[in-house]
């Protein structure tokens, strides 16, 4: 399995801890059943949670950002390197090996450099071929050696630093002179008075074909002269038409104006740029521009959708950014149903029960799987979150049997750890504003109303009329910055079993209808309402 086949497990956006550990657990489970999935969160997660899983030492599941389809979600073809230096046979025939018609030039290290084309190549080589000159291609005399499989008999790559024209000795030595010109490579036969007139005029480079025997003097004249002298297998017409050949791919790649893309680029991104250009395709680079492939238009017609998982919610505004881009493949949740629409039939299990937790539990135990002991730990632990210690009317017979079992596996007493992780996660003190009302914030629509309601379960009530100005103010510039019909937060008293409501926004009327109370500088408070699932939303539902 390969990162593309991720099934990515995910609660909603503004997690709380039954969010994170539902889907730490059922992704766990899925794991156990030989499905590649992976635990992910949607925001930062609460001071409860972070305490949950240090307490049973469990990863905090990494931030997903988004499921819109992206580059790395695609098979995008593999890429072909060449380094500069390589030549343009070498170039040419990795094409015809691999089927391609553009390869990626790089570094040692894979980073992008250029590209090199099948036309690039052609252009070059009938250049060559029409002005006869190697000259300032730096083509280095190993170049030329390999291109035409010849052996070196004098002279190094550095004594080929600017070489002339090519040119054929098929006539006397007398007739040589309005020909060759210092500097020229010549290509020759077995003609000893030749190859000696070339040396004297002073060629750079003497290559003899057909693997003839070079004389001794031949040899001295060269090494005194400093002249590159080397013997090929090949005919004379054919070493000439190789020779053009080995001119180093650096002199020949595009460089200006590449149009690349990263692999975390999204689909629809993309596609506007290919509309607005022709070519075949695209080369792919990562963060470091190290090469990772070619994407055509055709990979388009074919994109693979992320998979996602749904637990502990089910609404289209509460869950992970573009979700119309993914595939969903099932929802687990205790909520409401809400606006999430799908284009095919899929599993969706929803129980009235106080946690999805619960659930997710309780899928083990029905499949004969027993959950780990920091699994065990983290379900109930969140279930204890979810039902404010089974006080929440939410919270049913089934929520305390299960979560009983789940303790009795992780070796904790309910009551204790209970009264321990309210006590490290309920203070808010030195917190902002900000980080209060979005530590378990939610958005709903109901009808043509748009809220915002966010909820903390504290014993520290006091610091919130401390900064009390600070959250309206903060809540004030939500409500316009998203156009909120409602916001409110709910700050839940553990001890008293009631909420005191911050309310503000044109339909705060709503709320005074609804529990029949008067808000009085935008707050009020509510007796025995500590859930806001099963007491709020309902009631502001029937309301509207």
């Amino acid at each position: 399995m390969t990162d593309k086949d991720i099934i990515w497990i995910t609660g909603h956006k503004n997690p709380d801890s039954d969010s994170i550990c539902s889907a730490i657990a059922y992704a766990d489970f899925k794991k156990k059943n030989g499905v590649n999935a992976m635990p992910a969160r949607l925001g930062d997660i609460s001071r409860e949670t972070e305490f949950i899983l240090n307490y049973f030492n469990v990863t905090t599941p990494p931030l997903l950002k988004t499921v819109r389809t992206q580059i790395t979600d695609l098979n995008i073809d593999p890429a072909v390197p060449v380094t500069h230096d390589s030549t343009l046979l070498k170039a040419w025939a990795r094409m015809k090996l691999n089927n391609v018609k553009t390869l990626p030039v790089v570094d040692e290290e894979n980073h992008l450099h250029g590209l090199i084309t099948v036309s690039d190549i052609a252009n070059k080589y009938l250049d060559t071929i029409e002005t006869n000159v190697l000259g300032k291609q730096n083509t280095n005399i190993q170049n030329i050696a390999d291109t035409i499989n010849a052996k070196i008999l004098t002279g190094n790559n550095e004594d080929l630093t600017e070489s002339g024209k090519v040119i054929i000795v098929a006539m006397q030595k007398e007739e040589m002179l309005p020909f060759l010109e210092k500097g020229d490579i010549v290509i020759v036969g077995n003609r000893t008075d030749t190859q000696l007139e070339a040396i004297k005029l002073q060629a750079s480079c003497l290559i003899i074909t057909g693997n003839a025997k070079v004389e001794q003097e031949v040899l001295e004249e060269a090494k005194a002269n400093n002249v590159i002298l080397m013997v090929c297998p090949q005919d004379t017409f054919t070493t000439s038409r190789l020779i053009s050949q080995s001119i180093a791919v650096a002199n020949v790649m595009t460089t200006e104006g590449l149009i690349r893309f990263n692999l975390d680029d999204f689909i629809d991104d993309i596609k506007t740029k290919m509309l607005q250009t022709r070519y075949r395709s695209y080369p792919v680079i990562d963060d470091n521009n190290v090469i990772q492939g070619f994407i055509s238009r055709y990979h388009l017609i074919s994109s693979r959708k992320k998979k996602v998982i749904l637990v502990d919610h089910n609404e289209k505004g509460q869950t992970v950014d573009g979700i119309d881009e993914a595939e969903i493949m099932e929802i687990v949740d205790h909520h409401r149903f809400g606006d999430i629409q799908t284009a095919y039939p899929i599993s969706v299990k929803l129980e009235p029960v106080g946690s999805t937790a619960t659930i997710i539990a309780n899928i083990f135990f029905d499949n004969a799987i027993r959950p780990s002991k920091s699994i065990s730990g983290i379900l109930c632990a969140a279930i204890i979150s979810d039902t404010m210690n089974f006080k929440s009317p939410t919270s049913v017979y089934k929520d305390k049997l299960t979560a009983d079992k789940l303790a009795e596996i992780a070796g904790i007493n309910i009551e204790k750890f209970a009264e321990e992780m309210i006590k490290e996660s309920s203070s808010i003190h030195g917190k902002s504003a900000k980080d209060i009302f979005h530590e378990d914030f939610k958005e709903f629509n109901l009808a043509d109303q748009k809220f915002a309601i966010s909820q903390i379960k504290t014993m520290d009530t006091d610091c919130i009329k401390d900064i009390y100005q600070e959250i309206l103010d903060y809540m004030h510039q939500i409500c316009e910055s998203n156009s909120y019909n409602l916001v409110m937060l709910l700050i839940t008293d553990i001890i008293k079993e009631g909420s005191e409501i911050i309310v503000i926004g044109e339909s705060k009327t709503l709320i005074e209808k609804a529990f029949n109370l008067e808000i009085v500088d935008n707050k009020a408070f509510l007796p025995g309402v500590v859930s806001r699932k099963k007491q709020i939303i309902p009631v502001l539902s029937n309301i509207i």
